[in-house]
């Protein structure tokens, strides 16, 4: 049986678009392509992005910034030795851009100027490490990425 040039080229066509709804209809369903916005109330953060600006200028007037270093228990972050730590307050957002179950939040109560995040908290990947804190009525913004 010999097709003409006609028929090739609507088979070519419907074969092309039977290919490209394949990978529409795989994109959609597979769980390993679900990707979420960065975080649940994206435009409601935007709007506080002036004061996360302010926060950060803030953190660099300091002597020194929050220092973070890994360690065998975990991840170390170290406040500057200038501050009096019982009156430091706030929190780290431990931020997982691949997995948002794994995201969390840990409320500074410090007991000197190093707080550990336990090594059980941390997986192997990516992490943004967020550090919204105050000290004396000023506040203070860090953040930094890792690779854990």
């Amino acid at each position: 049986m010999k097709l003409s040039w006609g028929s090739s080229i609507v088979l070519a066509i419907i074969s092309f678009i039977a290919f490209i709804m394949f990978f529409v209809v795989t994109m959609m369903t597979d769980e390993a392509y679900d990707h979420d916005l960065v975080v649940e109330e994206y435009y409601k953060n935007e709007l506080t992005f002036q004061e996360q600006l302010d926060k950060t200028q803030n953190a660099t007037l300091l002597s020194e910034n929050i220092q973070l270093k890994q360690t065998t228990e975990g991840l170390l972050i170290s406040f500057p030795e200038e501050l009096e730590f019982a009156s430091i307050k706030g929190s780290v957002f431990l931020y997982r851009p691949s997995n948002k179950q794994l995201d969390s939040e840990i409320p500074l109560s410090l007991s000197s100027n190093q707080l550990l995040v336990p090594d059980k908290n941390l997986l192997g990947g990516r992490w943004n490490i967020i550090v919204d804190w105050e000290y004396q009525d000023e506040k203070f913004y860090f953040k930094q990425d890792i690779i854990y």
